[in-house]
């Protein structure tokens, strides 16, 4: 349960991002502001714990930390990249599609990742799994707002960009779960981030350092993205996907889209009708579904065990 909380955990701090970032906006700030200053100030955050980490765990401990390959840390920086470009397509896309488009396109990451994990590992998704994504799928189209109507105008490079970004989130996720997992989530995470942040440094040099936007107010906003985007997300999915499975992550992951539609609603003051509220509802219910599910059935088993123990028992 630990494991899935902070998975959970995660993707709240998703959601948030899709707020801050709006507000980024309307100060004023572009995509590559934005992006790049969320990759520094976070490796920035990632790395000083790591050495925060190493300063105060015992000696055999404090090594362990920071033994790493170079082959993971290829492999890990490889991985991170999907993170860097998650970021700037969709960032990217919101600048052509409204919010809840937008998070609509992002969101087709659910059946993508559930396909993914069916043909590398062809493991064919259980009953449960099958309902909670019709679940999601169903509430993410609801909370969305998308039915309202009040979509005029689709810019097909928006479109083109959220799915792009839905692709590559999938692709985080899984590997993530696959990728150097024997080495400290913190040290993964920072190697992981380390790579976005030379990705995403190539496509937007930082020119935020010295034309004066983080005195200008980028800085809380680029201080906000990188916790809630950066350290906290790539951290806890680096100790529970592992755990929990690429699967079920994917799942769990879909927690962000009910985040997004009550920041927008307490931040944004957005309006948010009952329609989007049912739909976050359901949502929600998706997300848990598999656990639901797998707790009866643990509980059918241990109840069957019992019972036969009793039978004998009797004879």
């Amino acid at each position: 349960m630990k494991y899935i909380l902070l998975v959970l955990v995660g993707a709240c701090s998703f959601g948030l991002l899709s707020t801050f970032v709006k507000k980024a906006y309307v100060s004023g700030f572009h995509v590559g502001e934005v992006v790049g200053s969320q990759n520094l100030f976070g490796v920035i955050m990632l790395w000083t714990l790591v050495f925060v980490t190493v300063k105060f765990t015992k000696q055999p401990a404090a090594r362990q930390v920071l033994r790493v390959t170079k082959r993971q840390t290829l492999s890990l920086m490889a991985v991170g990249t999907t993170t860097g470009i998650t970021g700037m397509l969709f960032y990217t896309a919101l600048q052509y599609i409204s919010a809840s488009f937008a998070i609509i396109l992002l969101f087709q990451f659910t059946w993508m990742g559930i396909l993914l994990e069916a043909i590398i590992e062809r493991k064919r998704p259980g009953k449960d799994k099958i309902v909670s994504l019709i679940l999601l799928f169903i509430g993410i189209i609801m909370a969305s707002g998308y039915l309202v109507g009040d979509q005029k105008e689709i810019s097909w490079l928006g479109v083109t960009l959220g799915l792009l970004s839905a692709i590559t989130y999938a692709l985080f996720i899984w590997f993530s779960g696959k990728t150097a997992k024997q080495v400290v989530p913190i040290t993964r995470s920072a190697i992981m981030l380390s790579g976005s942040f030379i990705l995403v440094m190539l496509v937007f040099p930082p020119h935020f350092l010295i034309n004066g936007s983080l005195n200008e107010g980028l800085l809380p906003w680029a201080l906000l993205l990188a916790l809630f985007g950066i350290v906290i997300p790539p951290f806890f999915y680096a100790i529970g996907v592992p755990r929990i499975g690429s699967g079920l992550a994917t799942i769990l992951s879909a927690a962000e889209l009910p985040t997004a539609v009550i920041m927008s609603y307490v931040v944004l003051s957005e309006a948010v009708n009952w329609l989007q509220w049912l739909g976050v509802g359901i949502t929600i219910f998706g997300i848990a579904l598999p656990e639901l599910m797998k707790h009866k059935k643990g509980q059918s088993v241990m109840g069957g065990s019992a019972q036969k123990k009793y039978e004998l028992h009797e004879q």
